[in-house]
């Protein structure tokens, strides 16, 4: 088998900073425009193609304080302008086609993510992704690979994460001469302490600023709060548009206001070259929601509850800088998406309020997810069904449930997913850590899955596979099919679990987890004893130091 070729993903930039009032200047990668009507600052980023793929984002972020106009350099820009292009050269050193907006994190919860102290790197193959030095040749694991694996499982598993398709939002689509602003206090938004029901003002601003010819428009929520009863904020929408969130937006708590759809607050639809930030919060008010679930009173029916926010068809959308919290049930949602970058996000909600997943994915391919915190009552990040290239990187979660691929498979159903890499992750006092959770009776396949450089810190199983998963007060019922879990890399894990399995693979008899690799793991159970492992009806292999390590007599193939 040949050997995994790896293109340096470098990021070329002019070490001359000039920004030119009425014209864009191309500086090899980068593309610069300011806008005086708005003081904005318009990024456009290009990445060197990663092998055949080729990625490019538009940022957008605004500048505070006065620029000096006219031809000079504007050497106050120089911090802004060295910060952001070290954060993403110093990701691993390289830019391996993704790109991240560079919008600040909240400051409350910056300390939070801190300096990652993940296990040491030897090169900028292993740290960033996949060391193809490491991985085993295909002959050594074709006892464990299906036959289809056909190429280099690492290379696998890239390509289908790094295979962003190109978004085509351009800032040279931008003329220097826009000056739409869309105030939502402009159209009978009281701004006031969030008891005034300022739905129709919201309605009536979206319904202007997407329906605007201009080539840029910024729809702005002041540093006001805002009550809103469930919303959609539907598209398409003619205009590149951005939704400067800087107050806060809470969420209606008369459950009657919900009778047409209990399954949704906040949504956001059909909508292409979206921007949505700002640093302001977002609030679902979710409390009374939580004490009539079935999962807090026992003597309830179990109903739905909203998800705080949605985005639903979204094409070329970026989500950062904003505060997410008390979400009803779910806190964001991405359905049916395509090209999304999640960045800088703080989404938090008590431990106890029941299902209030973090950040929901289903349906999406090519999403990034980065820099987030992320504290709540239910999973950090939940991937499902339809979902495909999924990263994400760089994230701070507990409490909660941990990061899930799943549950897949329920009601006996179909699902797939595949492509999907965790890098550099800290989890903290969490009831699962990275965990792949399938129902019996389901059918498809969960395939082409990397964990790597996570930190554990009193972690309840760490590390899981579970293809019995049943969240329902009865057993469920044994049964044959299931969804198949297969090519799964764990790799560069540590730290301490609260429980005495730190690695569990629970897996199916007549479908039975197939090609799982752990790398340099390393769990200790707490007050320094040692972890167990059990894995049933898994074919793995190890390579390096794994502790605890799978019992001899379950199926593997050691390296």
């Amino acid at each position: 088998m040949s050997s995994t070729s790896h293109v340096n993903r470098t990021l070329h930039i002019n070490n001359t900073y000039v920004i030119n009032t009425k014209a864009d200047h191309i500086v090899t990668g980068f593309s610069l425009q300011y806008i005086p009507s708005h003081n904005h600052l318009m990024i456009l980023i290009e990445i060197i193609p990663c092998a055949q793929f080729g990625v490019s984002f538009l940022f957008h972020t605004q500048v505070k304080g006065e620029l000096i106009m006219g031809q000079q350099r504007h050497d106050h820009l120089l911090p802004f302008l060295f910060i952001m292009m070290m954060m993403m050269i110093s990701f691993n050193n390289i830019i391996s086609c993704y790109s991240s907006a560079s919008q600040v994190l909240l400051e409350d919860d910056r300390r939070l993510l801190g300096p990652y102290h993940g296990p040491d790197h030897h090169d900028h193959e292993s740290h960033h992704g996949y060391d193809s030095q490491a991985y085993p040749s295909y002959n050594v694991m074709s006892t464990i690979l299906n036959d289809e694996f056909k190429e280099d499982l690492i290379e696998e598993i890239t390509n289908d994460v790094l295979s962003l398709k190109r978004i085509d939002h351009r800032v040279d689509s931008i003329s220097s001469s826009v000056k739409t602003v869309i105030n939502v206090n402009d159209f009978g938004a009281q701004d006031e302490d969030g008891n005034h029901d300022d739905t129709e003002a919201f309605k009536k601003a979206w319904k202007v600023a997407c329906s605007s010819s201009e080539g840029f428009v910024a729809l702005v929520v002041p540093y006001k709060k805002y009550g809103l009863k469930p919303i959609r904020f539907s598209g398409p929408c003619k205009s590149v548009l951005t939704m400067q969130i800087y107050g806060t937006i809470e969420a209606s708590e008369d459950q009657s206001d919900y009778s047409d759809d209990r399954r949704h607050w906040l949504v956001i639809e059909r909508v292409e070259n979206l921007i949505v930030e700002g640093g302001g919060t977002i609030d679902g008010n979710g409390k009374i929601w939580w004490q009539n679930s079935c999962k807090i009173n026992k003597t309830l029916p179990c109903k739905h509850a909203p998800t705080a926010i949605t985005f639903n068809q979204c094409t070329n959308l970026i989500v950062s800088n904003l505060k997410i919290q008390n979400a009803q049930q779910i806190h964001v949602s991405f359905s049916k998406c395509m090209n999304v970058l999640a960045s800088y996000l703080i989404v938090t909600s008590p431990e106890k309020s029941p299902n209030t997943d973090g950040i929901h994915v289903t349906r999406t391919q090519n999403i990034l997810i980065s820099s987030c915190v992320i504290r709540t009552g239910d999973d950090c990040i939940s991937i499902v069904n339809g979902s495909q290239n999924v990263l994400a990187t760089d994230i701070a979660c507990g409490p909660g449930h941990g990061i899930s691929i799943g549950s897949l498979g329920s009601g006996n159903s179909e699902a797939h997913v595949s492509g999907i890499l965790v890098d550099r992750a800290q989890l903290s006092g969490t009831t699962n850590g990275v965990r792949i959770k399938t129902w019996q009776g389901g059918s498809g396949s969960a395939s082409n899955i990397k964990f790597q450089n996570v930190e554990m810190d009193n972690v309840t199983n760490p590390i899981i596979i579970d293809q019995n998963y049943c969240d329902q007060d009865k057993a469920c019922e044994e049964q044959d099919s299931a969804v198949q879990v297969e090519n799964v890399i764990y790799e560069n894990i540590q730290g301490t679990s609260a429980s005495d399995v730190a690695i569990k693979f629970d897996c199916s008899e007549s479908f039975p987890c197939r090609g799982v690799l752990l790398q340099n793991i390393n769990l200790e159970g707490s007050g320094g004893n040692e972890a167990e492992a059990l894995c049933r009806n898994v074919e793995w292999a190890d390579i390096g130091t794994v502790s605890p390590r799978c019992p001899e007599e379950s199926h593997s193939c050691t390296i």
